[in-house]
């Protein structure tokens, strides 16, 4: 127990440098008057997410249950909680899983309002991430990595966060980049950056990503080796897969394509990477990369998103994919936990079922609420939106 304490104690540090990492790889995209709101933003959720965790986020997401959606608010600021009791099925203490869970809580938003950049004031993204934590995040966290979510007992099988961090995250980006931005007009313009930027936070994200998925194995164990090795591989296969892509389709190779390409083989693989193979790695960092690519080099242009950032095409597309493939891969003999086997081995088509389910039902969910949520306070704070260079107040 104690090893598994160190463990995760060391994985929340990891995740933690997650939130830093991608405001350091954001900024290496974005115009040079956007980086200190990038940053800002990104820092920002430390206090606004992770006080809010603490104050109703847990005990909505972790804590009894409500028709298999939410839990119950008994125990707001913790109250009543015992801190050093062990947590459900778990051998942590309730305060180290409650803080693993915080990070992913304060990581998720921070992976999303890169889509908004300087088109919003402060105050529109304050609100927006209460209510969507509120109404989207808690929630979706019950409904998928609670024991008595009504997902979870169907069988949708998500080991990291496919579902309720990258499809969420890259859908709420998408709403935010309709509903906030103008249609993108393509002028075949050369993308500007900072190149050393993109590599730091890319290494800063890949780093934290074995906080991100092997913590999720919340012990140590067969399924964490497994889950720090298959992390490895499918970035690697998907950086090799988006370096000959980019060759084939654009004649020349970039640091930012191969950082974008690790980045897609990492959110492809978190959903399944404690319940698959080094195989099964491999083709899901490849089939990530493939459909992220197409969708960042093409679709988008043909649908006028001005996702400038590709947050969609990244943690969307990708998390999609990673989390269909889930029941093409999944094997017990990677987890025991695996009820039914993926197509490829065996299981026939029920997983493949289950997790085209959780994934349509994600991105309905994502976007109803979402797409509410953006309007109301679009309109509520109509002062507050679509002005150009806004200042930090």
């Amino acid at each position: 127990m104690f090893m598994d304490i160190v463990f995760m104690i060391l994985s929340t540090i990891l995740v933690w440098l997650m939130v830093p990492g991608i405001a350091v790889f954001y900024s290496g995209f974005v115009p040079h008057k956007d980086v200190t709101r990038i940053l800002f933003d990104s820092f920002l959720m430390f206090g606004l997410a992770g006080l809010l965790w603490i104050a109703v986020g847990f005990p909505i997401a972790f804590e009894g249950d409500n028709f298999g959606v939410i839990g119950n608010f008994n125990h707001l600021f913790l109250s009543g909680i015992d801190l050093s009791s062990t947590y459900g099925t778990t051998k942590l203490p309730t305060a180290i899983y409650l803080l693993f869970q915080m990070m992913f809580a304060i990581l998720t938003p921070a992976l999303f309002l890169g889509a908004v950049a300087s088109r919003v004031r402060i105050r529109f993204v304050a609100f927006f991430v209460i209510l969507w934590s509120l109404f989207i995040y808690y929630p979706l966290a019950h409904i998928v990595w609670s024991s008595t979510g009504f997902l979870a007992k169907m069988g949708v099988l998500d080991f990291a966060g496919g579902t309720v961090i990258h499809i969420n995250a890259g859908i709420t980006a998408l709403i935010l980049a309709i509903f906030l931005r103008e249609p993108y007009k393509y002028n075949n313009e050369q993308a500007q950056g900072n190149q050393l930027w993109i590599l730091m936070g890319t290494v800063l994200l890949w780093l934290g990503w074995y906080g991100f998925n092997a913590g999720s194995a919340l012990n140590v164990s067969f399924q964490t080796m497994n889950a720090v090795l298959t992390t490895t591989v499918a970035a690697c296969s998907a950086l090799i897969t988006w370096i000959i892509l980019e060759q084939i389709f654009k004649s020349k190779v970039t640091l930012s394509g191969i950082c974008t390409g690790s980045i897609c083989g990492l959110v492809g693989i978190t959903p399944g990477t404690g319940y698959v193979t080094v195989f099964g790695s491999i083709i899901i960092g490849i089939v990530s990369a493939l459909g992220s690519f197409y969708f960042m080099n093409y679709l988008k242009y043909q649908l006028h998103l001005n996702d400038y950032l590709d947050i969609f095409g990244c943690h969307g597309v990708s998390g999609i994919i990673g989390s269909i493939c889930v029941g093409l891969f999944a094997t017990r003999s990677v987890n025991n936990s695996v009820i039914t086997n993926g197509l490829f081995y065996g299981g026939g088509l029920k997983q493949f079922g289950l997790q085209l389910f959780g994934v349509i039902f994600t991105i309905a969910f994502v976007s109803i609420i979402g797409v509410a949520i953006t309007q109301g306070l679009k309109k509520f704070f109509k002062d507050d939106v679509g002005l150009p260079n806004l200042k930090l107040a």
